[in-house]
């Protein structure tokens, strides 16, 4: 026996997912479109308030401009260039007949002292020197406080005649009646939102409810199918955005209609192939029962466990084929595996097998991991199958090869094999040979017709290729399975079957 033994095997790949509680898509849809509106909602009424307040501004700014004017025009230097302000008292009351805000004025001379007007009005800041021939200073507005109230204030400064300076002019004002004016603004805007607003949920509720309704009716048309209804549903007849989801329902649907027939045809499979050696063990164990000769009996016992035998191997192809249509549209319980450790595992099972029968049983492989994607039960019947069939057709002093390889030129596929020196297969029948139930004539070996459409099922499970190949001279055969290589790909020495 060719067994050389190797070290190694795969890891299993171990997944975990959690579960997100159920929601309410409709619920999504309308926290997506209000918690906009209500989060804007009062930064609106930030920017509003903001606007209104420079609206409100610009009136009775104009107003503390033309009272700034009108003071700087009362401005007179004396022949000792002392700065006076000719301010008859009418003037002055006309100033102060504001029932809604206090008016302050200031009249400053070149020196900083305080000409005329209100001490509590605070003094401006030092501003940047103009030229000289400039007539008068641009107007300036600032924001201060007197007692702890807010006031409005406008300054300029003016220069005096015969180079006697300058002079500043301060006009100010509380702010209530802008404050009053901006609330009255900020109401006229806000009001019809407090309208609007809920006028808005309201549609938004209508709107989505009608707009999901096709939705309630798709729920209701699939509801109402019967069990056995595996039809598509129309695409054309569902809104676009839900096309997608009723292609991808349809894609499932389509599976599970060709899983259901997976099954049926595993059941009348099993029905007719199981009906022939069930009529033969009655058979025989009727004659058996009517033997007594001893040695008849013992003979018709013989064949009877020979027929259980055959009976139990087809039962056992045929759930082997059951389980890989079964895992063909959703295979689960993936590991990461060694193809070279799985080759010297399988073989060793057919080694009394093929000790009995005189058969050279080898393994040659790479001497290096071979690491695939697989099930492990499926994989073990695939390569279980094929050496099955090498041993059972070869004949007695033949060899039967497991082997394992890689392709330099393609690092990314694994490939494993078996090959004998039996009867083969002619070429004409390579194609049938993996259709359920087919047998080569003339081979005179009993079989089921199921083993290499076992391979072929859990081959194309694994997104590998089958390929068969007929030996020298057309004797013996060999079957190569390539699969695509996991992980990174660790370069061996070649062996002979690259």
């Amino acid at each position: 026996m060719r067994l050389p033994r190797w070290p190694g095997a795969g890891s299993p790949r171990a997944g975990a997912g959690s579960r997100r509680p159920p929601y309410s898509l409709f619920g999504e849809i309308l926290d997506w479109m209000l918690a906009p509106l209500l989060f804007l909602w009062p930064i609106s009424i930030i920017a509003t308030h903001h606007v209104a307040q420079g609206i409100a501004d610009k009136p009775y700014d104009r107003a503390l401009e033309a009272n700034v004017a009108a003071i700087a025009r009362l401005i007179q230097v004396d022949a000792g260039g002392r700065v006076t302000v000719n301010f008859p008292a009418p003037a002055r009351a006309l100033l102060r007949a504001d029932e809604e805000d206090a008016i302050y004025y200031q009249v400053i001379g070149p020196r900083g002292e305080v000409v005329v007007g209100d001490a509590e009005l605070p003094l401006p800041p030092p501003e940047p020197e103009a030229a000289d021939d400039a007539p008068e200073r641009p107007l300036r507005f600032d924001d201060v406080e007197i007692a702890g109230e807010e006031v409005r204030v406008a300054r300029r400064r003016f220069l005096l005649p015969d180079q006697a300076g300058e002079a500043i002019v301060q006009v100010a004002e509380t702010r209530n009646k802008r404050e009053a004016l901006a609330s009255r603004i900020v109401t006229g805007v806000l009001l019809p939102q407090f309208l609007v607003i809920p006028a808005t949920v309201v549609l938004v509720w209508l709107g989505l409810t009608r707009g999901i309704a096709p939705l309630s009716r798709l729920q209701g048309l699939i509801r109402r199918r019967r069990p056995a209804d595996l039809s598509p549903i129309e695409p054309m007849s569902v809104p676009e955005e839900v096309r997608p989801l009723i292609v991808a329902f349809n894609d499932m649907m389509a599976r599970l209609d060709e899983n259901l027939q997976a099954q049926q045809r595993f059941v009348a499979d099993a029905a007719h192939q199981m009906r022939t050696p069930l009529a033969g063990l009655k058979m025989q164990t009727e004659l058996a029962l009517s033997e007594s000769d001893p040695q008849v009996l013992h003979e018709s016992l013989g064949r009877i466990h020979l027929g259980a035998q055959r009976a139990a191997h087809l039962i056992n192809q045929l759930l082997a084929l059951a389980r890989a249509e079964a895992s063909s549209h959703g295979p689960s319980g993936l590991e990461r595996i060694d193809l070279e450790l799985l080759a010297r595992e399988v073989a060793t099972e057919f080694v009394p097998r093929a000790m009995a029968k005189q058969i050279d049983l080898g393994v040659e492989t790479t001497g290096w991991p071979l690491a695939v994607d697989g099930i492990p039960i499926l994989l073990r019947e695939m390569l279980k199958n094929l050496i099955d069939n090498a041993i059972k057709y070869t004949p007695q002093g033949g060899k039967v090869t497991v082997f394992t390889a890689y392709d330099a030129e393609r690092p990314r596929v694994a490939v494993l094999g078996v090959q004998d020196d039996g009867i083969g297969i002619p070429p004409e029948d390579h194609a049938r040979v993996f259709e359920r139930f087919y047998r080569v004539l003339g081979s005179g070996v009993e079989g089921s017709g199921l083993g290499l459409p076992i391979v072929r099922e859990i081959a194309d499970l694994h997104a590998a290729t089958i390929r068969l190949e007929s030996g020298p001279e057309r004797r013996g055969t060999r079957f190569v399975i390539e699969f695509p290589r996991a992980g990174e790909p660790v370069m061996a020495p070649p062996t002979a079957f690259e």
